[in-house]
């Protein structure tokens, strides 16, 4: 399959100093037709993340800016909780005429780059103005992750909710000392969209010398069965790429990262590409997309040429 990049979305000037720089962990909503809101996490000059968004509508060579947000959808928490110093979107589904955003919570560990991470809950009605549902994360360290949590994927199926995480593994140090993440994809499953059963599944793990796998994006094809597309750093060059992979029953995954598709380019991608968000318009196919230094300029947008929908 092939995906064409139609266009760039900077980040929005003057909109406040929650907003100083980047656009990362593109969340795409679709709202119907060719319209989509893609949520963002923005930065603001102290390094703490907010939630915005901006309304584009996207005609499949291109797209046009209708709104983005004068404040943030939702802001870092109090000092102490799971989402001190920053909130990103990673999930946003829409249920029952609300809105659910799925959002990772982030700390500052003792000793940089080491830091902490739980999966929260916002609900809105508007699709714009989102309340926590609790002060607490629903999905945070546990058993089978036993540094992390982040970066949910949630979708229903007949009833039953589903989601891929980043799972954060180990932290090892390098020859010169510095710390080491380790994290790859789990899966966890729901009656309800807020009490999740995890066992340890593995969606998507270290292949030999890899040691971060990241964000995912999961898309069930109309006709059966799924494929994701999700980031890992290549160890050949120790930066982000896009991989990709598909399942039969969404439990199953077989890596291959071959048919991903997309890659990187002389603009905005020009070192690394990764946290994808796919999502499908009246025109077609979509994926907003993080390139260099994490979406610090703001994301990019492409549109899949091959293996459209099946319909």
């Amino acid at each position: 399959m092939t995906w064409t990049k139609i266009g760039f979305f900077p980040v929005p000037q003057g909109v406040g100093p929650w907003s100083a720089s980047h656009c990362q962990l593109p969340t795409a909503l679709p709202l119907g037709g060719d319209r989509v809101r893609v949520f963002y996490a923005a930065r603001d000059a102290s390094q703490r993340s907010h939630v915005g968004y901006a309304d584009l509508r996207v005609d499949g060579h291109g797209f046009a800016v209708e709104d983005v947000a004068r404040e943030p959808v939702l802001a870092p928490g109090p000092i102490g909780h799971f989402d001190e110093h920053g909130v990103f979107p990673s999930c946003v589904v829409r249920r029952a005429g609300r809105y659910l955003m799925y959002f990772i919570g982030w700390n500052r560990g003792l000793e940089a780059p080491l830091f902490y991470a739980a999966i929260g809950l916002a609900v809105s009605e508007d699709g714009k103005v989102f309340k926590r549902v609790s002060p607490a994360p629903i999905l945070a360290r546990g058993e089978f992750d036993p540094c992390l949590v982040t970066s949910p994927h949630v979708y229903v199926d007949d009833g039953r909710w589903f989601m891929s995480y980043v799972s954060g593994t180990a932290w090892t140090r390098n020859a010169d000392g510095r710390l080491q993440s380790h994290y790859h994809i789990k899966l966890a499953e729901s009656a309800d969209g807020i009490v999740w059963e995890r066992q340890g599944k593995v969606a998507i793990d270290f292949n030999p010398g890899e040691t971060n796998i990241a964000r995912s994006a999961v898309q069930k094809l109309p006709g059966g069965g799924y494929r994701m597309w999700f980031s890992f750093v290549d160890r050949s060059v120790g930066r982000y790429r896009m991989g990709y992979a598909e399942s039969t029953d969404g439990r199953a995954w077989n890596r291959r990262d071959e048919l991903a598709g997309i890659g990187l380019d002389d603009s905005h991608a020009r070192e690394m590409i990764c946290y994808p968000s796919v999502f499908d318009l009246s025109s077609g196919t979509y994926m907003a997309y993080n390139g260099d230094s994490y979406g610090k300029a703001g994301f990019g947008l492409a549109r899949l040429d091959a293996l459209r929908r099946e319909r």
